[in-house]
């Protein structure tokens, strides 16, 4: 798949074909995230919580599933950040506030 987009490499506005190749991707449900950084890199764990399946000493516990770590870059975690903004704003324009604590009740969700 190719497309014609305006992006910015090294600073640098450019019109550039970007071809996409997904013959590798994999989806993965993540229903949560840890943060690890080094003075280069930051480093996003996804994966999800859910109930340990093997509590010890009889008490519930939760555990986080990792199951996928992303590095990057800050100028590139700054870029994430600044589009995962403008996607949340619009969707919050159009469908209302998003709650930021699981199991609270959002707005209606758009037709996919």
């Amino acid at each position: 798949m190719a497309e014609d987009t305006p992006t910015t490499m090294e600073g640098q506005p450019q019109n550039v074909q970007l071809m996409l190749d997904e013959r590798e991707m994999r989806t993965t449900f993540s229903n949560a995230y840890r943060i690890h950084t080094t003075a280069e890199e930051v480093v996003v764990d996804f994966g999800f919580n859910m109930l340990n399946p093997n509590p010890q000493g009889g008490q519930q516990q939760m555990l986080f599933k990792v199951t996928e770590r992303i590095v990057m870059s800050y100028s590139t975690t700054k870029r994430l950040t600044g589009s995962l903004s403008q996607l949340i704003r619009r969707f919050e324009q159009q469908f209302g506030e998003i709650p930021m604590q699981p199991g609270q009740p959002t707005g209606p969700r758009p037709a996919r």
